[in-house]
């Protein structure tokens, strides 16, 4: 099984950019990749939502699955609460991660928010990564306070025994500050996992010849070479 689990330190880290970029990637190498996202979260029914910019990035090389959609932008069990809606249970998502897997070289699994947010009261896209066997992919900001909620979010890989791909900053600016420019230094330090790749800011924007070139030159080894599962 190859299957990668994709989580933030937090929203509007960048996770959906990254997702395509890994997949932009590895589809690049003729591998056939499937990306998964459980529970879409603060988009409206005919709304396009996390997967139509994965496949736009993408050029549509990829094959896209969705599992829930709750138009309230909240964690996705309080969003499905809201809508009077069943939620989407880790055990849906390890089911259908390990269906595509079966005729893919490589299934994403992108999570909402962060590997703690809620699915189920009992459930986390840590259980799911677990089911799976694993590991997991840290998209974290760039700026000042990433490095706190990295290392919250990487000693909560390693208390639940999870194995961690590396950290990818999901949108470096141009011109990065003082803050920025360290934590491209202190993050591997403070974290003990390797810093695996940076995007571009406004990378989300490209068209997908262009954003497959950035992609390759924005993610190092494991991501950008074939990608094998690490240690916990």
């Amino acid at each position: 099984m190859s299957v990668l689990v994709v989580t933030g330190t937090g929203t509007d880290v960048g996770k959906t950019v990254v997702t395509a970029a890994v997949a932009a990637v590895a589809a690049a190498r003729g591998e056939r990749v499937a990306v998964l996202k459980p529970a879409q979260t603060g988009v409206a029914p005919a709304e396009p939502g996390d997967l139509a910019a994965v496949t736009r990035l993408t050029g549509g090389a990829v094959t896209t699955r969705e599992l829930g959609r709750f138009p309230d932008p909240l964690a996705p069990l309080t969003a499905a609460r809201r809508a009077g809606l069943d939620p989407v249970t880790p055990r849906a998502t390890i089911a259908a991660a390990r269906e595509l897997d079966r005729d893919h070289d490589l299934v994403l699994v992108e999570g909402a928010g962060g590997l703690l947010v809620r699915f189920t009261t009992d459930g986390t896209l840590a259980d799911v990564a677990a089911g799976l066997g694993a590991a997991v992919l840290v998209v974290a900001a760039a700026g000042l306070g990433t490095l706190n909620h990295t290392e919250l979010t990487t000693r909560a890989l390693r208390a639940a025994g999870l194995a961690c791909a590396g950290i990818v900053v999901g949108s470096l600016p141009e011109t990065p500050d003082l803050a920025t420019t360290c934590n491209l230094t202190d993050l591997p330090a403070v974290t003990g996992f390797s810093l695996v790749g940076a995007l571009p800011e406004g990378a989300g924007a490209l068209d997908a010849d262009r954003f497959a070139t950035v992609a390759r030159h924005s993610l190092g080894a494991p991501l950008g070479g074939k990608w094998q599962t690490p240690q916990p």
